[in-house]
């Protein structure tokens, strides 16, 4: 009974996070629940929308060209590198899903590929890719300042910042964010020191010798390098204040030398084909499943549509951006979870064959199949985990929904297949007896 009851809660959840974000009951709008809740210090939210990928979505291809000439050649590769890791940070921060960004060299120049999916504002991306930030905590020279100019510097930049992360307050204005700062070592000894002859005082952040926001006033001497920055922001407000701390400097220069919009056009045309092959693809299991099966290929097309609803949650929950590789593994997937109950099926009707009871035959055919179930599906999540870990862009893509529609269907087979099965042979049994 408790296998059905988490069967039945696993089952119902995913129907719940694969509803359309609003629907109409009547005169009611039904709107899907949301994923937003705080966990360990940091805001867990999902807003479990599918999320799609430049080439089905549409967005921004980018390409920058790195100035190496003043880096010796033995430090270039790794000066470049750092830039694409700044760079991917920077990218994170403004919330982009499953952004492409590569390293390329072309003779000797070195080049970064971006490619930023659903980018509505390209100028922002842009301004945020390329900008070489300067952060520095300056302190007032006068008691009351009126102007940038009555700031000095501190000493203390973003060098010493170590991370900058939206909270959300637990006292008295609890839910409102603010913006937490932990500093290294050597930057919580500074901002000890800066924070005690400040007391009362504001200490005014400056990014590229621009006010940032207006300076917040030092309350109490903090010496653990920790600090909260509160001032009735909104939740964008403060989330642009972290990318603006997070920034740092490139390592090197960068300049634009390609820029190229994609529309969404294809993207639909490539999503209304992939949606075809699909159903085609898994109308065309069930009918195979039926006639060759009879009434255990129903039961393994009903665990089918289970198993397509929790990969779609999963994906969701995740998230994993999908691309047109990533279609193409769960499509693939599918495939896989029906040929776990296919061997399944066969080991039973080899053991009904020889005589066995149908309930130890039942057993039987799980546990001899589980052998060949577990070694099939193990060395396609290596060569998943393999293609996540080498591959790129739409190949990690490709990987990881390969991965998740494995993962899945092993459930599926060996914990609804089996239980399902179960419940059919023992109600059957039932009925003989009262014959």
């Amino acid at each position: 009974m408790r296998v059905w009851i988490t069967i039945a809660l696993i089952v119902l959840l995913a129907g719940v996070i694969n509803l359309p974000a609003s629907f109409q009951i009547g005169p009611r709008t039904i709107y899907r629940p949301r994923i937003n809740f705080p966990f360990l210090g940091r805001q867990v939210f999902r807003d479990l929308d599918l999320k799609l990928g430049l080439d089905l979505r549409g967005g921004v291809h980018l390409v920058y060209q790195a100035d190496t000439a003043t880096l010796p050649e033995s430090d270039r590769s790794g000066a470049v590198e750092a830039t694409r890791s700044n760079i991917e940070r920077r990218i994170n921060s403004l919330g982009v899903s499953e952004p492409i960004i590569q390293t390329a060299k072309v003779g000797s120049d070195y080049r970064l590929i971006i490619e930023l999916a659903g980018v509505t504002d390209i100028n922002q991306a842009i301004g945020l890719i390329g900008q070489t930030a300067l952060l520095e905590f300056k302190e007032s020279n006068v008691a009351t300042p009126s102007s940038q100019a009555d700031f000095i510097s501190t000493g203390l930049t973003g060098r010493d910042l170590q991370l900058a992360q939206v909270q959300f307050d637990s006292g008295k204005a609890a839910g409102q964010p603010v913006v937490a700062l932990e500093f290294n070592s050597e930057g919580a000894k500074k901002f000890a020191q800066i924070t005690s002859r400040n007391l009362g005082r504001p200490l005014a952040i400056f990014l590229d010798d621009q006010l940032v926001m207006r300076p917040p006033t030092v309350q109490s001497a903090i010496t653990d390098g920790r600090a909260v920055i509160s001032g009735n922001f909104t939740p964008d407000e403060a989330k642009k204040l972290v990318i603006q701390l997070n920034a740092g400097a490139l390592p090197v220069p960068i300049k634009i030398i390609e820029q190229r919009n994609i529309g969404a056009t294809l993207g639909n045309e490539s999503i209304a084909k992939s949606i075809l092959a699909a159903s085609v693809g898994i109308i065309t299991v069930w009918l195979f499943m039926l006639v060759n099966y009879g009434w255990k290929g129903l039961l393994a097309d009903l665990v089918l549509v289970i198993y397509i609803l929790i990969s779609l949650s999963l994906i969701r929950l995740i998230p994993i951006t999908l691309t047109l590789a990533g279609i193409a593994g769960l499509i693939l997937s599918i495939g896989m979870a029906v040929d776990a109950n296919i061997l399944i099926f066969e080991r039973l009707k080899e053991e009904l064959r020889w005589g066995r009871p149908i309930k130890a035959a039942v057993e039987l055919s799980f546990h001899r199949a589980w052998t060949s179930i577990r070694d099939s599906n193990a060395s396609s999540l290596i060569t998943a985990a393999l293609l996540f870990w080498f591959g790129s862009g739409s190949v990690r893509g490709f990987a990881l929904t390969l991965a998740v529609g494995i993962l899945v269907s092993l459930f599926t087979s060996m914990i609804i297949t089996r239980n399902l099965l179960r419940i059919f042979y023992r109600s059957n049994s039932k009925i003989t007896k009262q014959r």
